[in-house]
């Protein structure tokens, strides 16, 4: 029998769409969550055509398109396992060509394409550090490495006709995570030593979020933190210039996400309390325009992984502005501003578009007194308390928008209220705040989670005999710590992918994840094992209460299965209730199929705990053979 709420998860066709860098060009590499994964086609937004990918591509949401538009970029791993080398793969099918074959495998954490040409540049990192390589993508040239370090570099870029190329670095700061936008010569013997760097000192991070779109323009619009907030910039590397937005009447990040092609606009998003505000800045006259749009999401931040946003708006080849919008209810849609009348049309909608819940933005006290925001909705037809899921995003450094999301919808069709905490960590809402959990890794989250907890049973939305926990990676983490460490407020927890053992996690991480771990604890667990002891889960399995379920990836590389098995095996010795289920991949969903899947078992033992009954149905079985960790 069809349960009501999967209409939900029939309605999620397309989850982001990335514009081709080409000259002259307006493709669209769009990725769609089909019901065997995620897929990739490429919309011309001209001749208004669309045609799928061919062949085996990787984990598309991580794809780039090649200049000329006839290629894939991505990162061909082994099972999710997000060490491998970039491929270049042709749209049509046949064979695919390895752009560095002779380096070992990588972590893929930045890519880019020149306008012009046939260059890119990629960040890769593995157990020598941090690298920016300049590969040629029709050439067959071997890469040309233009910067090495051993501190975290992110986030390649490189400008429009291939001269210049910008890597995000620590050097001046090593082991905190605060950016300097470093540029360097392609053409040069020695790259490195011809970098301009852009800092504002070691408080305030710079990020580089493109080149000018015209080539031979020597402009970087970056991301500047002086006030503590995200602010534009366009910075003119050459001379040394730069051109700030004045910005003190508005309150929260102002982050910039785009440049017209012919770089007379730059397109920003204002975000005051999770709520988004399009504007639109003229860096040589200074005016900013506000853009009439309906309420929703336009972009989704993510500053540590392959592109620094999932999905954002962005400006197409008519130098009109191109609107990605989402909210809790409705699916990604692509809206096309006039600028001249302002007018705001449709340029495609999803196929389906079930009626849903939308949420609201609060804000909270943490314990503390520290604001934060979190999204909440009742189900429809209730007024009093109910049966609550308390979501908490991945990352730490993510954020939850108003964007569509099917489990939302699924637990409120089901008579639960749905709550996303945005908790210290998360993007958008400040620097101190990004920053908040850093060197007391749990902590100040958990205030923020607590806090929550007891606003939503203060305003009469949940249930608080009925409240359950849930997350994936770090938010997974935190859904097991708050078990142990908040054992009165939670009546379960349903962790996807979790961290539950930071020491025995460190060993079997990829290496960009432990660098950015040792930054964030501010201590190695060689050096300092209490620390992480402090901070795990398995640390406080004696004081945990309610049933565990946890589903976990065989060739996860970022929460690896070992520390895993090992968490469920100490938990289920102090006598817990606790479930583990293996799927083969890496950190992500695979499935439509999976997600669907996943929804089912939760909302299952969501109701067994309601109905007093146990969720564990045997001993604890280890990962297959085979698996990150073991041999």
């Amino acid at each position: 029998m069809t349960h009501d709420w999967q209409r939900f998860f029939d309605a999620r066709q397309c989850v982001s769409s990335r514009r081709g860098r080409g000259a002259g060009d307006d493709l669209e590499l769009m990725v769609h969550d089909g019901p065997d994964g995620p897929f990739l086609t490429v919309w011309d937004a001209v001749r208004d055509v669309t045609r799928p990918v061919a062949g085996a591509y990787g984990d598309p949401r991580n794809a780039v398109l090649s200049g000329d538009g006839r290629a894939v970029l991505n990162l061909l791993d082994d099972n999710g396992s997000e060490m491998g080398h970039l491929w270049s793969l042709p749209v049509d099918g046949g064979l695919g060509t390895d752009l560095t074959p002779s380096l070992p495998p990588y972590t893929l954490r930045g890519i880019d394409v020149a306008r012009t040409g046939t260059l890119a540049v990629l960040s890769a990192v593995a157990d020598d550090g941090f690298t920016l390589w300049l590969v040629d993508t029709g050439a067959g040239r071997p890469p040309r490495r233009l910067f090495r370090s051993t501190a975290e570099a992110w986030n390649a870029r490189v400008s429009a006709d291939g001269r210049w190329a910008s890597v995000d670095t620590t050097d001046h700061n090593p082991g905190l995570r605060r950016f300097a936008a470093t540029v360097l010569s392609t053409t040069a013997d020695a790259p490195q030593e011809t970098a301009r760097t852009l800092t504002d000192g070691p408080e305030a991070p710079v990020r580089g979020i493109r080149f000018s779109p015209v080539p031979g323009d020597d402009r970087l619009l970056v991301s500047t933190e002086q006030s503590g907030y995200q602010r534009p910039c366009v910075w003119s590397f050459t001379d040394g210039s730069r051109t700030d937005l004045d910005t003190e009447h508005l309150d929260g990040d102002v982050v910039p996400l785009d440049w017209s092609d012919d770089a007379a606009y730059v397109l920003l998003v204002h975000v005051d309390h999770g709520v988004h505000r399009v504007l639109e800045w003229e860096p040589d006259s200074g005016r900013l325009r506000a853009v009439d749009h309906p309420a929703g999401a336009f972009f989704e931040a993510d500053i540590a992984d392959a592109h620094p946003d999932y999905w954002a708006s962005h400006y197409g080849a008519d130098g009109q502005l191109r609107l990605l919008h989402q909210r809790f209810d409705l699916p990604l849609t692509l809206l096309r501003e006039d600028r001249a009348t302002g007018a705001i049309t449709p340029v495609w909608t999803p196929p389906l578009r079930p009626a849903g819940v939308s949420l609201t933005s609060h804000t909270v006290r943490s314990l503390d007194g520290t604001p934060v925001q979190l999204w909440a909705g009742r189900p429809p037809g209730t007024e009093g308390p109910a049966p609550t899921l308390l979501s908490l995003h991945g990352g730490p450094q993510l954020v939850t928008v108003d964007r569509y999301t099917p489990e939302a919808q699924a637990w409120l069709a089901e008579g639960f209220a749905y709550v996303a905490v945005n908790y210290r960590g998360s993007q958008t809402f400040g620097r101190r705040f990004r920053e908040g959990f850093w060197h007391t890794i749990g902590d100040r989250e958990l205030e923020d989670i607590e806090a929550s907890v007891r606003w939503l049973v203060q305003e009469g939305i949940a249930d608080p005999e009925r409240i359950f926990i849930s997350g994936a990676s770090y938010g997974g983490y935190l859904s097991l710590l708050s078990l142990a460490r908040l054992p009165e407020h939670f009546a379960g927890a349903l962790a996807f992918v979790p961290m539950a053992d930071w020491r025995a996690a460190y060993a079997d991480m990829n290496p960009a994840l432990r660098s950015a771990w040792r930054s964030f604890f501010h201590a190695d667990p060689n050096d300092d094992p209490e620390v992480f002891r402090r901070a795990s889960p398995i640390t406080y399995v004696d004081q945990v209460r309610a049933p565990v379920w946890i589903s976990t990836g065989t060739h996860d590389t970022r929460t690896p299965p070992r520390q895993v098995h090992r968490y469920a095996q100490a938990l289920e010795k102090a006598g817990g209730d606790v479930t583990v289920e293996w799927f083969s991949g890496g950190h992500e969903t695979n499935s439509r199929a999976s997600e669907l899947a996943y929804q089912r078992r939760m909302m299952e033992l969501a109701a067994k705990a309601i109905r007093g009954e146990r969720w564990s149905e045997g001993p604890i079985t280890p990962p297959p053979p085979g698996s990150v960790g073991y041999v």
